[in-house]
């Protein structure tokens, strides 16, 4: 079985179909997405229709739940706003039929952990900054999960760790490789460059074969785009990786 994991595509279309082209040249058995698909400055019905269309297997994120079950801030925001006056009924339909989680076989797919769609599976969050969770933390958190791999996205960074009898694999971000946060402390999560990112997953008897792939774009363009729309945060994390 060969799995592409992509995440965290925030709108962004160019990456998105970069990344398309890029992961059909494996031929993937099936292709997921671990959440946060349309929330962002740049293309929220095109990426909409784009993963309706390539029948994607999708499961919802934080901010896919917040286009549906704003906070207070939210529903008075930009994005909100945006998002709402470019996507149909029949997409908002397709965010609502999305799970939380889902187990394909044997590999499990969260978007933070199987039970927080906003805490990170595989960094933890402190006053001093972000770290690798430990192998306990990741265990914890992963709770009755006995899962041999489970695919996750949140935190934007690839990562590929084993803990206890789980390999658990990040693809990083499809369309936006920084950000920052203030929850539960400010920090910044950053993966240096500007590709798009996924992962290639190829099962091999009883183990996996991990692939963690970068994308190039045209992300300047990108970033324009971005900046136009009223972010340019959003243009600097888009062009750099950085914050």
């Amino acid at each position: 079985m060969r799995i592409a994991a992509i995440s965290d595509i925030h709108s962004n279309l160019m990456a998105l179909q970069a990344v398309w082209e890029d992961l059909q040249q494996h031929h993937p058995d099936v292709v997921v997405c671990l959440g946060d698909h349309l929330w962002g400055s740049l293309d929220p019905r095109e990426v909409a229709d784009f993963l309706m269309a390539h029948q994607v297997v999708c499961i919802a994120g934080n901010q896919d739940r917040s286009i549906l079950e704003p906070s207070a801030a939210e529903a008075t925001g930009a994005d909100y706003t945006r998002i709402h006056a470019e996507l149909q009924k029949h997409h908002l339909e397709w965010l609502r039929e999305m799970p939380a989680t889902l187990l394909l076989e044997d590999v499990l797919l969260c978007h933070g952990t199987p039970t927080s769609d906003t805490t990170y599976l595989l960094e933890t969050v402190t006053e001093h900054g972000v770290r690798l969770a430990s192998e306990k933390e990741i265990l914890q958190r992963l709770g009755i999960s006995s899962a041999p791999l489970v695919l996750c996205g949140h935190s934007h960074i690839s990562r590929t760790v084993q803990a206890g009898n789980s390999l658990v694999v990040n693809p990083g971000s499809v369309g936006m490789p920084a950000y920052d946060d203030d929850v539960p402390f400010f920090h910044v999560m950053e993966s240096g460059s500007p590709h798009a990112r996924y992962a290639l997953l190829t099962q091999t008897g009883e183990h996996w074969k991990v692939s963690q792939q970068q994308v190039v774009y045209d992300w300047s363009r990108a970033a324009q785009q971005a900046a136009e729309r009223g972010r340019p945060d959003r243009a600097r994390w888009i062009s750099s990786g950085r914050t």
